[in-house]
């Protein structure tokens, strides 16, 4: 297998079918500069009646769909919880952006900075990650944010997990095929026993086994056990809890998950086994980072247990349930279409690999497209380094410093100003047969565009390719496994293997 990513085209070809948005240079003129609109309501009132619309009464989309209608405008001022009464120090006064154009904005870190907003103006005790500030936290003008990774005779928190990405890129496809492997055949199974498999827990297993040895370099299995990835699953709820709408038994949430955040030592003893075991078990990678990037052992290991966990395996989990469940309730014919054009790209010899995966277009725009709806992080946020005006489709606001800025991706991925028929699933939207390739520049789902190129400088995923190329070397091995499959989110209830 390649050892490097091929190269994923992104350029629009010569003749598009879709129209790019306009270089705002020209049009900044021509557009008028107004005041945010909305209204943060009374103190305490305001914030808790916003909580209990965004969470129960209505949730996150509804909610902010009904405040574009209302002010009639894709920019406006609402407050997002957590709020009151317990998160005092959290302030929910924010400022929305769902629109492709002003989303922009969220990662332009000459105007926004991204300083402990990983989750918006709330941030989960730094007892969750060894009582310090993790490279997500830091903002790119932070020292420590680019301390990782000697390039340059400079040292550089981000250029550490590239390079973690790359020293591992040899067994990234073929741990992925053998834990799939795994995750299938227990599948097939209990489908044949029972009727239908929840993919949940085989996803969950195969995914942690083998991001933690493609990542680590090492077999979690033999020390922690096939169970290990629950520890992970708990510290990643424990600190998302308050943010999270579940929606299942309410009034109880709003009592005991959106009042106040957990406490790490719940999760304490899971997530020291997982510190003790990178610590014995990924001695090159841990070393790595305290010879030759200029980290102690300690931030090291705890970056790593980030990446791996809250990214890695928490970013997969959240997004490949929905690829597969959307691809096994298909009625459109696309199981068909996506089979045939691996089967006649792939050579049935050879391995799939990185480069073999490269060639299939559908599979790629599905891919592209199952981001677009369904983004593994909904929400993302930025605070204004300066005064500046923002710039939606139809005007400016002036933004002030030090003002939040949220952006919902499942709303600003559907502006109907950019994508045809926003709110339908169109699975060749992004092919290059079609002209979609141009579009990536408006998929915005790994923090900044697909077109776009990872750096210390800014603060977009470094494993958004990664993320992509798996997700296609997954489709590829379900193709050459299946001939079709049936499911929905979360549940597999039929699987036809190939003749």
């Amino acid at each position: 297998m390649s050892t490097s990513l091929p190269r994923m085209s992104s350029s629009p070809p010569s003749s598009p079918s879709y129209t790019p948005l306009e270089s705002p240079t020209p049009s900044l003129a021509s557009l008028p500069v107004r005041q945010v609109p909305g209204s943060y309501g009374l103190p305490l009132i305001g914030p808790l009646w916003d909580r209990l619309d965004y969470f129960w009464f209505s949730g996150p989309e509804s909610f902010l769909r009904k405040r574009m209608d209302k002010y009639k405008s894709s920019v406006f001022r609402t407050n997002i919880p957590p709020s009151f009464p317990f998160f005092i120090k959290t302030n929910p006064k924010m400022i929305a952006v769902l629109d492709v154009k002003a989303f922009k904005s969220l990662f332009d870190m000459e105007v926004v900075e991204k300083r402990d907003v990983l989750i918006g103006d709330y941030m989960p005790s730094t007892s969750f990650t060894g009582n310090m500030r993790v490279g997500v936290y830091l903002d790119p003008s932070e020292p420590k944010h680019s301390q990782a990774c000697i390039i340059s005779s400079s040292i550089y928190v981000k250029e550490f997990c590239t390079d973690i990405l790359k020293r591992g890129s040899k067994q990234w496809v073929p741990e992925l095929l053998t834990n799939l492997d795994t995750m299938w055949n227990t599948i097939e199974k209990e489908v044949t026993e029972k009727g239908s498999s929840s993919i949940f827990i085989p996803l969950l297993k195969a995914m942690f086994r083998f991001l933690t040895k493609a990542i680590v370099g090492a077999d979690p299995l033999p020390s922690l056990g096939e169970n290990a990835f629950v520890s992970f699953v708990l510290w990643i709820a424990l600190q998302l809890l308050p943010t999270q709408s579940i929606n299942i038994l309410q009034p109880l949430e709003e009592i005991f998950l959106h009042s106040f955040s957990y406490p790490s030592f719940l999760v304490q003893p899971g997530y020291q086994k997982l510190y003790n075991f990178i610590k014995t078990q990924g001695q090159d990678v841990v070393q790595r980072g305290v010879s030759e990037f200029g980290l102690s052992e300690d931030e090291a290991i705890h970056n790593l247990l980030f990446v791996l966990g809250f990214n890695a395996f928490g970013g997969f989990s959240v997004f490949l349930p929905f690829l597969l469940g959307n691809l096994g309730n298909d009625q459109t014919g696309l199981q068909a279409r996506l089979r045939e054009e691996v089967r006649s790209k792939i050579d049935p010899t050879q391995p799939i690999s990185f480069d073999s995966v490269s060639q299939l277009d559908l599979v790629q725009s599905f891919v592209y497209e199952s981001l677009r709806f369904q983004p593994p992080v909904p929400a993302q946020f930025a605070r204004a380094r300066k005064d500046f005006v923002l710039y939606s489709h139809d005007a400016g606001f002036p933004i002030k410093k030090g003002e939040l800025l949220f952006g919902y991706q499942p709303l600003a991925m559907r502006d109907a100003k950019v994508f045809d028929e926003p709110e339908r699933f169109v699975a060749d939207r992004f092919t290059e047969g079609k002209g979609g390739r141009g579009l990536l520049e408006y998929l915005y789902w790994s923090n900044g565009p697909q077109t776009g190129s990872p750096s210390s400088a800014n603060k977009q995923c470094v494993a958004k390719d990664h993320v992509v190329f798996t997700a296609c070397v997954i489709v590829a091995d379900l193709f050459r496994r299946y001939d079709s499959f049936g499911g929905t989110v979360g549940s597999i209830t039929a699987v036809e293997k190939a003749k």
